[in-house]
């Protein structure tokens, strides 16, 4: 995708006045999000490309952990610290998978179940939704 598309892409976001606009071509995915400044009066948006291909679906069979509120999502706790998990971890009900940020206070987010983690879903430091996948776990 051309700088020259990316460019005409937040051009639409702009002037349509939507939130969020995600889309995927061939290997290269672009997301970009408006964001209401409290101290400026034009919305910002914000263009991400990449190359990578998005990861694999989780079977059927696995848990996945969703995230019980809205906010920021941290795989470690503080930066320059290892995650809390990587792909390949055995984990325990009640470890702590990651923190989510919300209106400034850190949430310690727990695994549900015992297993592996097969997948991690979410990019450290994005914005999380209510009941969004976070993890896939195999359980034992």
């Amino acid at each position: 995708m051309s700088n020259e598309e990316i460019k005409e892409l937040i051009q639409l976001v702009v002037e349509s006045g939507i939130a969020e606009l995600e889309l995927e071509r061939g290997g290269d995915r672009v997301r970009i999000r408006r964001t209401l400044d409290s101290t400026a009066p034009a919305a910002a948006a914000s263009a991400v490309v990449e190359t990578a291909p998005a990861p694999a679906p989780p079977e059927s069979k696995d848990h996945i952990q969703k995230s019980p509120i809205v906010g920021t999502f941290y795989e470690c706790p503080k930066p320059g610290d290892p995650p809390f998990v990587k792909v390949g971890d055995a984990v325990e009900a009640g470890q702590i998978l990651c923190i989510i940020e919300s209106m400034k206070l850190m949430n310690e987010i727990e695994s549900e179940i015992a297993g592996t983690v097969v997948a991690k879903l979410v990019e450290n430091g994005r914005p999380v939704e209510y009941g969004e996948a976070l993890f896939a776990i195999r359980p034992r």
